[in-house]
């Protein structure tokens, strides 16, 4: 049985779209007429153009090439999802194939129900689930991949399933945290400059009026004002467009490796954004390499795995210091603190775990700890950041006001 998307009509010729597993294209039509809809297309996911409905051919691609070119992303909410509910179908010894058909069946949206059931189509065909998921490297990354292999290898995917579940939610959960925590104070520094913009912009013009009845030499902070709103109003949209082609200017050439690089090692000296950074991507790499520990993954692959989760080129290159410090025969504690980037209490505990032999356990509570600790230097970030929008702001209303009301004052005094 193969995956094949459909597009039909309802009886109230309503289209819809959606998924289904069949034998041919004409199963599936059959299908789609038992269930009192017309069939517009029919396409198999292999296949890269629609069909033919009176012929019934289609142009044929194959499956992994196809895969390759359209593979589909999967959020870390649905990644947690589907891995939940796949080990508790394998738990209860339901053979994979059926579970994952019963895991495509209860999603409600497409992109997963096609991903899912791609994958049971290869492991229909003899593949091992981690071969499967290979075909879809976009959605299924190079830890989830070895996770499972190394539950497939021993015996026990459902629990490596349920771990490997826990593990996405928990890290859907921080980034959660991370975006909550940086929305008031974002909010708040757009309506300040909406709320400057708009004194600028249609209050200032009408004052300028009185000033220019006057024809008195204004002081320089009341001129700087007026050219400044004139500019914005004359220009403003040609700003707004040169800020965007300046943010996609970067962004082209961030694309670039060694300016990558070059700022990403600005980015760690940076005041509290360096220990931020450190701390989150500290937290992402205990976290998987104590996953990867615990379900039998060599110590070698967890950690060139472990590095690829951290956002900071200079952090991945120490990963890889220590990599390569471990193979040569280093205990991982001394190779870690030899690099000087990771935290001292995550060194200390990795050390304990060498010691006591303990280290997935170890790892495990250095990766809460880290996280705690992010939530402390977050609140002490976004602590500070509150308070400087609003001083910004006042600010810039203050020196509004002093240079619309200096000038009032100078004609008052003259009259």
């Amino acid at each position: 049985m193969g995956a094949y998307s459909y597009k039909a009509l309802t009886e109230e010729g309503k289209t819809v779209k959606g998924i289904l597993e069949g034998d041919s294209e004409r199963h599936i039509r059959t299908q789609l007429r038992a269930k009192k809809l017309k069939p517009l297309e029919v396409a198999s996911a292999g296949a890269g153009t629609g069909t033919d409905g009176s012929s019934g051919t289609s142009t044929s691609m194959d499956i992994s090439a196809w895969s390759r070119r359209r593979a589909a992303k999967l959020s870390t909410r649905d990644l947690s999802l589907i891995t939940r509910q796949l080990a508790s179908l394998v738990k209860s010894g339901l053979p994979l194939d059926e579970a994952l058909h019963a895991t495509a069946k209860q999603s409600q949206k497409a992109n997963v129900k096609r991903v899912v059931l791609q994958v049971r189509t290869k492991v229909l065909e003899g593949l091992s689930l981690a071969q499967a998921l290979s075909d879809n490297p976009v959605a299924f990354d190079d830890m989830y991949r070895a996770l499972v292999r190394a539950g497939e290898g021993s015996g026990f995917l459902s629990p490596v399933l349920e771990r490997l579940a826990d593990y996405t939610q928990t890290s859907q959960i921080l980034q959660q945290r991370i975006k909550m925590a940086m929305i008031y104070p974002v909010v708040m520094l757009v309506v300040s400059l909406a709320v400057i913009v708009a004194l600028m912009v249609l209050v200032v013009p009408k004052l300028v009026k009185i000033f220019e009845q006057g024809k008195r030499e204004l002081p320089a902070l009341t001129e700087g004002l007026i050219a400044t709103s004139s500019f914005l109003m004359n220009y403003g949209v040609y700003l707004l467009v040169a800020l965007f082609g300046v943010y996609f200017f970067i962004k082209h050439l961030m694309r670039d490796p060694k300016r990558l690089r070059a700022w990403h090692v600005v980015q760690l000296k940076l005041p509290v954004i360096g220990e931020l950074v450190k701390q989150i991507n500290s937290a992402r790499f205990a976290a998987t390499l104590s996953l990867l520990s615990a379900s039998g993954v060599p110590l070698l692959q967890a950690l060139n795995i472990s590095g690829q989760v951290m956002t900071n080129k200079i952090l991945q290159e120490a990963c890889d210091t220590v990599a390569a410090s471990v193979r040569e025969g280093m205990s991982l504690s001394r190779a870690m603190e030899n690099t000087g980037h990771f935290p001292p209490l995550l060194v200390q505990l990795v050390a304990s775990g060498e010691t006591n032999g303990t280290l997935p356990q170890q790892l495990d509570n250095a990766s809460k700890d880290q996280e705690r600790e992010l939530e402390m230097m977050l609140g002490v970030a976004m602590g500070l950041l509150e308070p400087a929008t609003i001083i910004f702001m006042g600010g810039a209303v203050c020196v509004i006001v002093l240079a619309i009301l200096t000038p009032i004052f100078e004609m008052t005094k003259l009259s």
